[in-house]
């Protein structure tokens, strides 16, 4: 039997999955790190952190799999977006790597709007915001040009582990299409996006498909880790585009919904659609086609925030086991889950949350209920724009996190999404669709269809729509839709206040 390898680059953590050829998991190793963060808004890695978290898994992978040096066939990986990594002409960094969540460049971000207007929308399929890596590049042009006179190449984070593992520099679609830098329907670097920033086409690394080999284990490597054999290594994706691959959207019938720290949903998309800057929109880890997402910044989030802030200690089980007995609605209190900003669809970074109806009736589990509701309202919000554009509706979603281990929160959303609700067996993350990856680099399969059978599986349970459920939360939300008008200047004046204090 044959095994393959899928990374996970997280911002906290890098998880090597072992799996064997026909998707059974053999071993599970992780290593964590921290974030620098030197000043208010900086976000920073240093690669190397990368390199050594690789290095543990590795080692723990070959002492505890006998036949891992004579048995790996494949490797890939999955990866943090948007980072910038920034190297010299040895290929060494030269500048700690500035993450996605770092919000420094929102002067950057102004300019590239300014100067590009709908044209970068047109080429990329975005606008600009902080997260992205254009936005990066230029605040380092203007504030580190000592540095940017060193950089010879630049790329992102799991590709600087190809680099480590190969030797060779490399990026690909799914990747590349978060940098505001990527022509995603000539799949080439924008020469024009380049020109106008200065930007010089010889630091842009190779482009590939995600199942493109960038190259083999160098002899070193294989030495370090007991690996005698040639071991085939594959570009990878993007975190949320491996992610996707790993839970079978590959097709336009499904779509997923993943409640983690903030909230995603994401659709696949054949070809290029215009969603006017609403979503996001990027290129998929399955050849030639894409995908759309949509964010809500703070679901997960919200949860832990409420669970801290008003659980008195309870843990989420004790918390969360009364809103079953709560009526749709929440007896009329709503919530909005916007405590850090939000981005689909309002794109508002001093958007703040509220609980909004509060009355003598509301008990804690009404909070509870609300609270989750409001999650889910805001994560239809990019649903709603997904099914508006295509003009049709999707035969059933895919719920994935914190969310799809709790009945009443699949019910909940089989209500308000109006959908056939299903959930993993075991839920793996981004890590799977790298194994995936490898497995078909590999050519363990010969198409996606017959891979994603093998290796994605989903529980027999399903959650269908109430129908007496859908109507009352159409109404409900409805009127949910009109909080965010109704509070953002009021949020507006309070978070520019807070910032004169």
């Amino acid at each position: 039997m044959k095994y393959v390898l899928g990374i996970d680059l997280g911002t906290s953590s890098l998880k090597g999955i072992l799996m064997t050829s026909d998707g059974n998991v053999v071993l599970t190793k992780s290593a964590s790190y921290g974030i620098d963060n030197p000043k208010q808004g900086f976000s920073e890695q240093r690669p190397e952190i990368w390199t050594n978290a690789l290095e543990k898994v590795l080692t723990e992978l070959s002492k505890n799999v006998t036949d891992f040096g004579t048995a790996l066939a494949g490797i890939s990986f999955s990866g943090q977006m948007h980072s910038l990594v920034v190297l010299d002409e040895n290929n060494l960094p030269v500048y700690p790597a500035i993450l996605w969540n770092d919000v420094r460049t929102s002067a950057q971000c102004k300019e590239i709007m300014d100067k590009m207007g709908s044209r970068l929308l047109e080429i990329t399929g975005n606008i600009a915001l902080e997260g992205f890596t254009l936005p990066k590049i230029l605040w380092l042009q203007e504030n580190e040009p000592e540095v940017w006179t060193k950089v010879k190449k630049i790329m992102l984070p799991k590709d600087y582990l190809g680099l480590y593992l190969t030797g060779n520099v490399h990026t690909e679609y799914s990747d590349a299409a978060g940098t505001l830098l990527l022509d995603i329907e000539k799949h080439e670097w924008s020469k024009e996006i380049a020109k106008t920033f200065n930007v010089s086409m010889e630091i842009l690394p190779e482009l590939t498909e995600s199942v493109g080999q960038i190259g083999v284990l160098t002899e070193e490597v294989k030495a370090k880790f007991g690996i005698t054999t040639e071991v085939k290594v594959f570009a990878g994706g993007a975190d949320n585009a491996a992610a996707a691959l790993g839970v079978g959207l590959i097709n336009e019938e499904v779509g997923l919904i993943s409640m983690g720290t903030s909230g995603v949903v994401s659709s696949f998309e054949p070809k290029i659609a215009d969603y006017k800057g609403k979503l996001h929109f990027f290129n998929h880890t399955v050849p030639g086609a894409y995908y759309s997402m949509g964010v809500t910044l703070a679901a997960g989030n919200s949860l832990n925030w409420y669970k801290e802030t008003f659980g008195h200690g309870l843990d989420f089980a004790e918390l969360l086991a009364d809103v079953g007995s709560v009526a749709v609605g929440s007896d009329g209190l709503l919530f909005t889950p916007y405590i850090v900003g939000e981005r689909t669809p309002h794109f508002d970074s001093k958007i703040r949350g509220a609980f909004l109806g509060i009355s003598a009736v509301h008990e804690q589990s009404h909070f509870s209920r609300s609270v989750l509701e409001g999650i889910t309202f805001s994560l239809r919000d990019s649903k709603d724009i997904m099914e508006a554009t295509k003009a049709k509706k999707f035969k059933r979603l895919i719920s994935v996190g914190g969310g799809a281990q709790n009945p009443d929160i699949m019910q909940m959303q089989a209500d308000i999404f109006d959908s056939e609700m299903i959930r993993l067996t075991v839920e793996q993350g981004p890590g799977l669709g790298a194994c995936m990856i490898a497995a078909f680099g590999c050519g363990f399969y010969e198409n996606l269809e017959e891979l994603t059978a093998t290796f994605v599986h989903y529980q027999s349970e399903t959650f269908t729509p109430i129908a007496e459920n859908v109507a009352k939360y159409e109404k409900v939300y409805q009127i949910w839709k009109q909080a965010y008008q109704a509070t953002a200047g009021i949020s507006h004046q309070l978070v520019d206040l807070n910032d004169e204090a």
